[in-house]
């Protein structure tokens, strides 16, 4: 693994999860000084200047951080395990979404549905390719076909994220339409 994938993952520990590991603050919309955050990862021993912050933000494949306008803040897109409000905009989705996730967790889906565990929304994906990326992180694959035009006629919101991930909240196992593996 790269240092600048490395440099990638641990901000967005700081930027998702843990702020206060490197002793920063996170304001309410989930916004962090660049100076601060770049002062504290070096006092961690993760050695990041505004160059290499720049070229994380610009390469990372999922598009997950994001600017301010006058390049003085940074803040993660979404994903977001701390109580942030990242300004998400309510948006009426395609009728069907994917779900990636593992094999060893259906079960636990069709008991209890897509939680979102630890984190502030379930994720979904416009198309199936990302959902199966998404899952291979968790073990063997599957994606789950979500009847999101059944979810939006019985009250369920959704939103949309800055770099393209369908956001909601948990989701009954009723609104699975269907269930593929990594192979279709």
């Amino acid at each position: 693994m790269s240092d600048l994938v490395k440099l990638g993952k641990y901000l967005s520990l700081i930027l998702r999860h843990k702020p206060e590991v490197i002793g920063i603050k996170l304001d309410e919309h989930g916004w962090a000084d660049i100076d601060e955050l770049l002062v504290g990862m070096n006092r961690q021993g993760r050695f990041i200047n505004r160059e290499l912050l720049d070229e994380i933000v610009k390469t990372n494949n999922k598009k997950r951080y994001q600017y301010n306008d006058d390049l003085t803040k940074i803040r993660a897109n979404q994903g977001h395990s701390i109580n942030v409000d990242v300004n998400l905009q309510e948006k009426v989705p395609p009728n069907t979404l994917y779900h990636g996730t593992a094999l060893r967790y259906l079960d636990e889906i069709k008991l209890f549905g897509i939680k979102k565990m630890n984190r502030l929304y379930v994720h979904l994906s416009k198309d199936k390719e990302t959902a199966i990326n998404v899952g291979k992180r968790h073990g063997k694959a599957i994606i789950l076909e979500i009847d999101t035009k059944k979810m939006l006629n019985d009250g369920h919101k959704f939103y949309y994220s800055n770099n393209g991930v369908w956001l909601c909240d948990d989701i009954d196992f009723k609104y699975v339409r269907r269930i593929f593996d990594d192979k279709k």
